[in-house]
């Protein structure tokens, strides 16, 4: 019956995503036009908002007048019209008629979260650029559709942590697409809507397996893929537990579940499969292990981001997925989707022109008061900028410090691969060292040295000759290897920084050095963070560069490793 269900419920949406990929694909043809229109019918819609009186959006006719009647902003800039909203006055950023049915919550650069802006228009923008993700990335892979849709394994987070003095959830929009979607269609989903409500980081993950193993699966999805990573992990670690529980229809008690959520989803893992179990236990007997290559032989793709640091982690997935491609999920963060990747192993995604208007500042002008910006369709194949998105949520001219490079187009529209924050650099003595050319010199240093590292982090140290520390787990490097790796490190991050290589040859810096953590240290930097942060798990993205001198306080080493200058 579920086969069935799973068959024709997804029939209809599966041919909606197919027309409004198509109508995407023809509007990137025509994305100069689609912009420019799209910027006149948000300025007519909004003109009676607070912000649009501020800015005088009554007497702008086109996107040159827009951008001398509107600057730039970052959050802190547009934080005085959202507290306005947040208190229920919807006109401060919106004009009448809008509904404001959330807020995002996302780590921002101070200890307060940010807030974003959720109207019913942006959840639709929102909703149809992942419609569209999903369709071309299934479309790719027929064996997803080719028996009714496949299962798919997806987490999502709480849309109503907290709510505002006008009563408005505050969460993850994750948790709120997950509780909007048709009931039928969720059954293709492995993860009840209920799960999101789990804060317990490792019981999440443990109920996301519990629900997806038994399961022929189609494909998993995540953002980051160390979420994939730390759930393919803890399926090898706990395979005793997970067999039996499949076996008896079980969640163990161990793990940290509100009792109502216990309720809300124990229809999905009350029926014994002791069949399944019974494969599983063949797998661990033959390889000694419980991977996904082995209980998901089936599997499609895996998909998260790629670009940027993501790299780093990649390199473990053939230990846990075998060749099974990547795809990306595309530029996506709690101010709306910026981007939809058309293929696999590649890290570029096409410009949603369709949902937000977009300009781009140029690299080099990143740091100017008044930096001049270029529309869409301006940009230059293998130039980099900072992207600036007027979303249907609020947020005009917004300066999320989101560093792209263009890579090509799309008819019109710029194929874009993100490379960093742009606030994720640090420069003690004038080296600009940039988490992009951290993690391009990592990632050479462990394929020449054979060696993978699960995680890692380069902070910045203050001392009478400044220095930078890489972090590492003890379980990830012999300490016999410590000094290769520093070596081969400090090689290439003079290879990919010219100034680096100066700072180290006029001994302004000192050498890298490695740091050792004990076993488990990076959970506990993930926990800190977020709950400093007030983010979720699945938007949670590991640093692997900070420049907070302050940093490298908040670790412990293990013995033998050197103590902090």
């Amino acid at each position: 019956m579920l086969y069935l269900i799973r068959k024709y419920a997804g029939v209809p949406l599966i041919n909606r995503s197919r027309r409004m990929a198509r109508r995407f694909l023809a509007k990137a043809a025509r994305a100069d036009e689609f912009q420019e229109r799209l910027l006149r019918e948000r300025i007519a819609r909004h003109a009676d908002s607070d912000f649009g009186r501020d800015h005088h959006f009554n007497e702008i006719k086109n996107s040159a007048d827009f951008r001398k009647r509107v600057p730039i902003r970052g959050y802190s800039e547009h934080e005085p019209y959202i507290e306005k909203v947040r208190q229920g006055q919807t006109s401060a950023l919106f004009g009448p008629g809008t509904k404001v049915l959330m807020f995002a919550m996302t780590s921002g650069t101070t200890n307060r979260p940010k807030t974003i802006p959720i109207t019913r228009d942006s959840l639709f923008d929102y909703r149809r650029g992942w419609l569209i993700w999903g369709i071309t990335a299934f479309d790719a892979h027929p064996d997803m559709l080719s028996r009714g849709m496949k299962p798919i394994l997806q987490l999502a987070s709480d849309w109503r942590e907290s709510y505002t003095p006008a009563g408005i959830p505050c969460g993850a929009i994750t948790g709120l697409t997950s509780h909007m979607q048709s009931p039928l269609v969720r059954l293709t989903y492995c993860m009840p809507a209920a799960a999101s409500r789990i804060k317990d980081i490792e019981s999440k993950y443990y109920v996301a397996l519990r629900n997806a193993v038994p399961h022929d699966l189609g494909t998993i999805i995540a953002a980051n893929p160390s979420t994939i990573l730390a759930i393919a992990r803890l399926g090898d670690r706990e395979k005793q537990t997970l067999i039996r529980d499949i076996h008896d229809g079980t969640i163990d008690a161990k793990w940290n579940i509100p009792d109502d959520v216990r309720k809300a989803i124990s229809w999905r893992t009350a029926f014994p499969r002791k069949r399944t179990a019974k494969r599983l236990e063949e797998i661990v007997n033959r390889t000694g292990r419980l991977l996904p290559k082995d209980y998901w032989p089936a599997l499609q793709f895996v998909a998260n981001w790629t670009g940027g640091t993501m790299g780093a982690y990649l390199r473990n997935y053939p230990e846990f997925f075998g060749d099974k491609p990547v795809r990306d999920v595309g530029l996506i963060a709690s101010e709306g989707r910026f981007t939809i990747p058309l293929q696999n192993n590649f890290p570029g995604g096409v410009l949603d022109i369709q949902h937000h208007y977009f300009e781009f500042i140029p690299e080099d002008q990143g740091d100017a008061d008044q930096p001049e910006t270029v529309s869409a369709t301006e940009l230059i194949q293998g130039q980099r900028y900072f992207i600036l998105p007027t979303t249907n949520g609020g947020l005009y001219r917004y300066h999320i410090h989101d560093l792209v490079e263009c890579v090509g187009f799309e008819g019109k529209a710029p194929v874009l691969v993100f490379l960093n924050k742009g606030a994720h650099y640090s420069s003690m003595t004038g080296e600009k060292l940039s988490e992009f050319q951290v993690v391009a010199a990592v990632n050479e240093a462990q394929r020449v040295l054979d060696l993978k590292l699960a995680s890692y982090i380069i902070l910045p140290n203050w001392a009478e000759t400044p220095y930078y520390s890489l972090l590492v787990e003890s379980n990830d490097l012999p300490a016999e290897m410590s000094d290769r790796l520093a070596h081969e490190v400090e090689t290439q991050l003079g290879r990919v920084n010219l100034e680096y290589l100066n700072r180290r040859e006029t001994l302004r810096l000192d050498p890298i050095r490695i740091r050792r953590l004990p076993a488990g240290s990076w959970a506990d930097f993930q926990r800190r963070r977020l709950a400093r942060s007030g983010g979720t798990v699945e938007q949670y993205k590991q640093p692997c560069l900070l420049s907070d001198l302050e940093a490298i306080k908040s670790f412990q080493f293990v013995d033998g490793s050197e103590t902090p200058a």
